[in-house]
Parts: C-alpha cells; sequence; structure tokens
C-alpha cells in the first residue's frame, strides 16, 4: 500500500486482472487491461496515434500489421483499439474466418458486416452493442441542445421542426455518397418512430443498419427502402457509418480486421482474388481521402502478404502498391508506410514483459513473493537458449509457459522453481544474452541493444529505453484490488 503522500496508481479492478491472466495464459489476448502489460512497441504505436489524429481531421487511413503467429498483431491490434475509445472514437472489429470474408458467394462479405456492426463500441459501450445507444443517444443530445438553447418546450411542434431540420443536414451529407439516400432515410424514419414511440419501426430501421434483411421486398413493406445491405455494398455502408458518427460529435469510425491469413488460404484462386480485390477497393479509398474519418488496420502474418502464389503479393494491384522501398531495411524501418512489422522485443523487453507478469500474478493471487529477479532471468535463460529462438520464440509462448510455472508453484506450495526448471534445462545451453538483457533492464539510464549483441548506443547516440525494474516494482508495488 501506498503510505506516503505521493498519488496511488489506479486500482485494478479483480475481474479485469483475473480475465487478463486467464487470457494470456491460454494465449488469448483480452479485450480489457492489456495496458498492464503493454511492453515496448513504442515507435509503432506513435505510428497509429499520428493515423488517429489524422482521422480526426476528415482524413483516413489503411495499415498492414504483419507478424507472426503470437508475435502480438492481435495484442497491438485490441490496444490501439482501447486507446481509440478513449480518445472518442466509435470502433469495431472482426476476425476473418472461412464464414467471413471480405468477399464470397454465400454471404461470407455480409457476415464480416454484421459481425463489425455487432462489435460497435464507444467509450460508454465499450463492449460492443453500441448502435442503438449512438443513435440514441445522439437525438436525446440533440434534442436536449435545442430546448436549452431555443428555450422551447418539449411537446412544442417547433422542437420537432427544429429536430427534423438538424437531421436533414446531416441526411444531405450522406445522400451524395453511394447507398447514402437510402441510409439517410433509415436514420430520419428511426427519429420519426423515436419521436413517437414507434418500437416496431424503430426495430425494423436498426434490424436494417445490421443488415439483418433477407430480402427487399421485406425491407421495402417495413421501411420503404429499396437497397439491402449486402455482399457487394457492404464496405459502403462501412463508409457511411464513418461519416454519420463524424456528423454526430464522434472522432471517426476505426475498424480492426484481423486473422487476415484466412484469405490466404482461400484455396479457389478467383474467390481469394475477389476478396484481394476488395481490400484494394479499402486501400484506394482511404489512401485517397474516398472514406472520410475512417480508418482500416488489418492484421496478418507474413505468408498473408508476401506469398507470390497466394498471398497479397500475388495480386499485382497490390503487390505493386505494397511492396517496400529499396532503401528500407532491418536497421532503417519506415513505419509511414502501409505496412507495420512486428518484430521480435528485445531481451530486455522481454525480461521487464516477465517482471510484470509475475507482479500481477501474486497480486492477484494474494501469496508472498518469492521468485527473485535471478529467477525469473534463468527461466528466459532456458527459453532462449533453444536454436532459433532469438528470431522464433514468441511472447505468447514465454508468458503462456512462464504463467504456467507460476499456476504450479501458486498449487504447489512445496514446489521449488529450480527443480521446475530442471528438466529444461537439461536440454539446452544457456546464451550470455539473456545476461545482458538483465544488466540492462536494471539500468535506468539506459539500455544496451542486446538482440544485436551490440553494447554500444544507437546511431542518434542515445540508447534505447524502458521502465527499469525498479521502476516496475513501484508502479504495482501501490495497485490494490
Amino acid at each position: 500500500m501506498n503510505t506516503d503522500n505521493t498519488p496511488a496508481e489506479p486500482k485494478i479492478p479483480k475481474r479485469i486482472l483475473g480475465t487478463l491472466l486467464n487470457s494470456v495464459g491460454s494465449g488469448v489476448v483480452p479485450r480489457f487491461g492489456l495496458e498492464y502489460i503493454s511492453i515496448g512497441r513504442k515507435d509503432e504505436i506513435a505510428a497509429f496515434t499520428s493515423d488517429l489524429n489524422f482521422i480526426m481531421e476528415g482524413g483516413s487511413a489503411f495499415r498492414f500489421i504483419i507478424g507472426r503467429y503470437g508475435s502480438g498483431k492481435s495484442f497491438l491490434l485490441q490496444l490501439i483499439r482501447n486507446h481509440c475509445l478513449e480518445r472518442g472514437f466509435v470502433t469495431a472489429d472482426a476476425d476473418l474466418s472461412p464464414e467471413r470474408r471480405l468477399s464470397g458467394t454465400n454471404k461470407q462479405g455480409l457476415a464480416v458486416y454484421k459481425e463489425l456492426v455487432s462489435n460497435l463500441a464507444t467509450r460508454s459501450s465499450p463492449d460492443g452493442n453500441a448502435l442503438v445507444q449512438i443513435i440514441t443517444r445522439w437525438l436525446s443530445g440533440l434534442q436536449t441542445k435545442i430546448i436549452t438553447e431555443k428555450k422551447i418546450a418539449l411537446n412544442s411542434k417547433d422542437l420537432e421542426i427544429e429536430m427534423s431540420a438538424e437531421i436533414l443536414k446531416i441526411s444531405n451529407a450522406l445522400e451524395n455518397l453511394v447507398c447514402g439516400f437510402d441510409f439517410a432515410a433509415v436514420i430520419l424514419k428511426y427519429y420519426i418512430a423515436y419521436k413517437n414511440g414507434d418500437e416496431n419501426t424503430k426495430s425494423a430501421a436498426i434490424r436494417w443498419l445490421r443488415g439483418e434483411y433477407n430480402t427487399k421486398t421485406e425491407a421495402r413493406a417495413d421501411l420503404s427502402v429499396g437497397t439491402l445491405i449486402d455482399d457487394m455494398n457492404w464496405y459502403d455502408f462501412i463508409k457511411l457509418l464513418a461519416v454519420f458518427v463524424r456528423r454526430i460529435n464522434y472522432k471517426g469510425l476505426v475498424i480492426f480486421i484481423d486473422e487476415c491469413v484466412n484469405l490466404y488460404k482461400i484455396t479457389n484462386r478467383i474467390s481469394r482474388e475477389n476478396n484481394y480485390e476488395k481490400i484494394l477497393a479499402m486501400f484506394n479509398d482511404t489512401l485517397q481521402g474516398k472514406a472520410e474519418g475512417l480508418g482500416i488496420f488489418m492484421g496478418g502474418t507474413p505468408q498473408f502478404l508476401e506469398d507470390n502464389r497466394r498471398g497479397l503479393y500475388s495480386y499485382e494491384a497490390l503487390k505493386s502498391r505494397l511492396t517496400e522501398g529499396k532503401f528500407v531495411s532491418s536497421k532503417y524501418k519506415n513505419l509511414m508506410g502501409p505496412i507495420i512489422r512486428l518484430e521480435r522485443l528485445t531481451d530486455d523487453e522481454i525480461f521487464a514483459l516477465a517482471l510484470r507478469i509475475y507482479t500481477l500474478h501474486y497480486t492477484y493471487y494474494e501469496y508472498e513473493k518469492k521468485l527473485t529477479e535471478d529467477d525469473i532471468l534463468n527461466f528466459l535463460k532456458i527459453y532462449m537458449s533453444r536454436v532459433g529462438a532469438s528470431t522464433y520464440i514468441t511472447p505468447r509462448e514465454i508468458i503462456r509457459d512462464f504463467l504456467t510455472v507460476l499456476d504450479i508453484l501458486y498449487q504447489n506450495p512445496g514446489a521449488d522453481f529450480n527443480e521446475i526448471l530442471k528438466k529444461e534445462e537439461k536440454n539446452f545451453t544457456q546464451p550470455e544474452n539473456l545476461a545482458n538483457a538483465a544488466r540492462a533492464a536494471k539500468n535506468e539510464d539506459s539500455i544496451i541493444d542486446t538482440v544485436d549483441g551490440d553494447d554500444n548506443p544507437g546511431e542518434d547516440g542515445e540508447s534505447a529505453s524502458i521502465e527499469s525494474t525498479k521502476a516496475f516494482e513501484l508502479k504495482f508495488d501501490d495497485i490494490e484490488i
């Protein structure tokens, strides 16, 4: 507990902390609490922040986040999603699968749209299903504003006239876009039903916006509109949503599409290329500024991007746009382009992450801290001594196995940490680079580059830095559950 006069760290709800540990222990990315285990990726986060600033001004952005399984793609996407919510954006996310594709012959594209709308979220509704809340809150706020500013009575006819005029302003902005006329008409019908207490029409309007009508006849009978959201036009409605939410005082719409490797796995060439054609349309729209207030971030593996037979590079129009310039290298990154490649966390970052996980574990289960930094270092030495570990070991694997060891120790009070590690220790030799990482993590002023084995500072004359071991302990000593 914090006994001095310094401000206490915010409390971590036990529900969030428990969910966080259960998720990362199972190799699953949690939707909340990621900030407590966020280590590194500062440059990538800065690039995303720049994108968000541009979207707030009415621009648009498109990024591919490329990395191996377990490298942190989904984690980074969820971290940025939470950041978007805090800044006042509307977000939507979906994972692709054989049933959910960007284009398909069996409503797979519509399935993506439905998933995105189902996961529509705002700061006040972070769990999703925020469509009704977004519209209702807007209408309620608009009504209150008119009553306050123009001194109009709640039941006055003038209120209805003023409300209709304000809604028509937004509708006019939408009508110039593809499918915008019907979208604006449904929004207006929702308001009329909202004003009159017509629950059936309100329900029909929301059902249409969610893409749940199966036939035009049914939609025309309920709402007098002749357009349906389908496999061909669902992306047009995402653009409409982006414009709409900006007009009602949100910062913009950011959508996150993960597991894009499922497009790479499509065996039929024509079907696969139809999906890549949809990506091309989305890419062109956002980079040409034809998708106001829209950000699209997609996560995939290197194979999904680079495979010349089935990946994005197999589609010449995309390959010519996405191939990185000749001067980009592992030494000189370019985070201003459309592709962000997730490199392996440095050894000092992995060490810091393990320390943080341990702190959260003993905080949640309320047991006495027993492991030392040397114990954790020994665990990582064994892990990193595997052949190819410096390239292929991912944070997901390390944290999953580390949490397994912590769980064993918690459930078996008599167990010895080093005894548990002996079985693995026999199979691997211990490299020197983790020892360097430990020394670096303890140094509050500078961190040496342990990945390349270079003990010298970077060319900019400054060493990289992360929070020190001591800083972690101070931070988490003040956490209350």
